[in-house]
């Protein structure tokens, strides 16, 4: 059936196409009947036989490692825009302009984080990720305590810089935990946890702020987010164990089936708790770590990597856009609100991201497995595509409702209505993106993830220190016109990335670039 998707004619199953779907038909003609499986799905990666095997390891611990990582990673997503409520405070109390506030507290914490992915990532292929997750989190509860007692502008600029290096490995490793931990059927609706507390730390920790800053002082923002890292802290080391896997899986394992479950055999002796909790476990690869380094660069050149690094740096980018730009819009008449108040709109958003991210989490899964099995079977990853039929026409009446709105200074419930709206189409393109370059490039997804979180901080500090200037001069409703535009475009990419992905990836895996990379 294929479901639109165009064979490569030189590779039946290239990296990334699975057989995820079981029934009689399937096996006799694949030969698959003595893989692992849960119930009637055939687990992708097949896991190996090994009890420290991350995939052996129970749903109750790899769940509490996901949830763990999704909250840290949230609360430190919020701490870039969670001055935005501040801002003008800021400007005023320090002398500087609203764009050079915005650039230096908010542009420069993404900035950070996008250049220093390219060295986080490479090390924790080599040594793992568990120590990056707990040496971050030190650092961040130290950054917050210095951002506590600053007492001048560049000593916050200076602030942010380490802040933004240290949340490197917070903001871009959970994704590719999610590939050591879970299978392909699952991905969808664990990434979903991440997406829910992304959106709760970039609109709620903008609402608390914004009362904070208000009742107390623009400073009291990091003290209390001190606080919050000293238990994150603690349960990173008790709880997040290492999760990078450098054994072998046989791709054909034969087990006795029992119901949904597989045996696995005791080869080789389980790790002791106190052994998991190891900070550093030497090198767990060979690869070269300044080739590591490198290897995001040419990762560009993949179809799946280029198509995602746009679609998911452009949607999260408009959507900081939006909450950079209202706080300029609502400070100012006819709305007049004070910063406690611009926090409190982004109530509505948080509400419907929260809705939003659960939901497209379950689709992206769900939609498929159904995919998947009309299609005999096979899986191919340009399925998770399917998300931005509804991510697209939402983000564009978003963004248009939301420019006319605030150019014709209509009732605060308007421009909130079509704020809630674009906020409810980011799940879905995040989903649609990530859950797709994991899927077609799992061996390379920290790397992928440097990629598509460099050109995010690229275009996110563009847009914090432009933004506003732009809006100066061309109003809301040129400034969003001119957004909607550039989105639309974006979203066209998702066609030819549907139709052709399967070719293009049979083209990387074939390609001498292709595999260089992969050895």
């Amino acid at each position: 059936m294929g479901w639109g998707v165009l064979q490569d004619p030189k590779m039946a199953a290239p990296p990334g196409t699975a057989t995820i779907g079981a029934s009689p038909a399937v096996e006799v003609g694949a030969g698959i009947k003595h893989l692992k499986r849960n119930g009637n799905i055939i687990l992708q990666p097949q896991p190996s036989d090994n009890p420290n095997d991350p995939l052996n390891w129970s749903a109750a611990w790899k769940n509490s490692i996901m949830v763990l990582l999704a909250f840290s990673s949230g609360v430190t997503t919020a701490l870039g825009p969670m001055v935005t409520p501040g801002l003008v405070v800021v400007a005023e109390k320090y002398h500087v302009s609203l764009d050079q506030a915005s650039s230096l507290l908010i542009g420069f914490v993404a900035f950070w984080i996008g250049f220093t992915t390219f060295f986080t990532a490479s090390g924790a292929n080599i040594w793992g990720k568990r120590p990056f997750f707990v040496i971050s989190t030190v650092i961040l509860l130290a950054t917050n305590i210095w951002g506590f007692f600053a007492t001048s502008f560049p000593s916050l600029a200076v602030m942010r810089v380490f802040q933004g290096i240290a949340s490197a490995p917070l903001e871009t490793l959970v994704t590719s935990t999610v590939s050591d931990l879970f299978f392909v059927h699952q991905r969808g609706s664990r990434l979903s946890i991440w997406g829910c507390m992304l959106a709760a730390g970039v609109l709620l920790g903008q609402t608390i702020s914004g009362a904070i800053i208000e009742k107390i002082s623009f400073e009291a923002t990091f003290g209390i987010s001190a606080l919050i890292f000293i238990p994150i802290l603690l349960l990173m080391y008790f709880v997040v164990v290492e999760t990078t896997y450098g054994g072998p899986r046989s791709p054909n394992v034969e087990v006795e089936e029992k119901g949904s479950s597989w045996s696995v055999e005791m080869n080789e002796e389980k790790e002791t708790y106190r052994q998991q909790l190891r900070l550093f476990r030497g090198r767990l690869s060979t690869e070269s770590y300044w080739k590591g380094v490198l290897k995001p660069l040419p990762l560009i050149a993949y179809p799946a990597v280029l198509f995602s690094t746009i679609v998911y740096g452009s949607y999260f980018t408009w959507l900081l856009a939006i909450s950079v730009l209202s706080v300029n819009i609502f400070s100012a008449p006819p709305y007049s609100l004070s910063p406690a108040q611009v926090g409190l709109t982004n109530l509505p958003l948080l509400t419907v991201a929260l809705i939003g991210a659960p939901l497209s989490g379950w689709m992206s899964d769900a939609v498929v497995k159904y995919m998947a099995r009309k299609n005999r079977g096979v899986f191919e990853p340009e399925f998770r595509l399917t998300l931005m039929l509804i991510a697209t026409p939402l983000a564009t009446a978003g963004f248009l409702g939301f420019g006319i709105s605030a150019q014709q200074g209509a009732p605060l419930v308007w421009p909130m209505l079509f704020m809630s709206i674009h906020s409810l189409s980011v799940p879905f393109a995040s989903q649609a993106s990530l859950t797709y370059v994991i899927d077609c490039h799992p061996k390379d997804a920290n790397q992928a993830f440097v990629t598509i979180n460099f050109t995010k901080a690229v275009f996110t500090f563009l847009v914090t220190t432009y933004a506003n200037g732009w809006m100066a001069i061309v109003g809301p409703k040129g400034v969003f016109d001119g957004i909607t535009l550039i989105n639309i475009a974006v979203c066209t990419l998702t066609i030819p990335a549907y139709m052709y992905g399967k070719r293009f990836r049979g083209m990387v895996a074939r390609s001498k670039l292709g595999q260089k990379l992969s050895r």
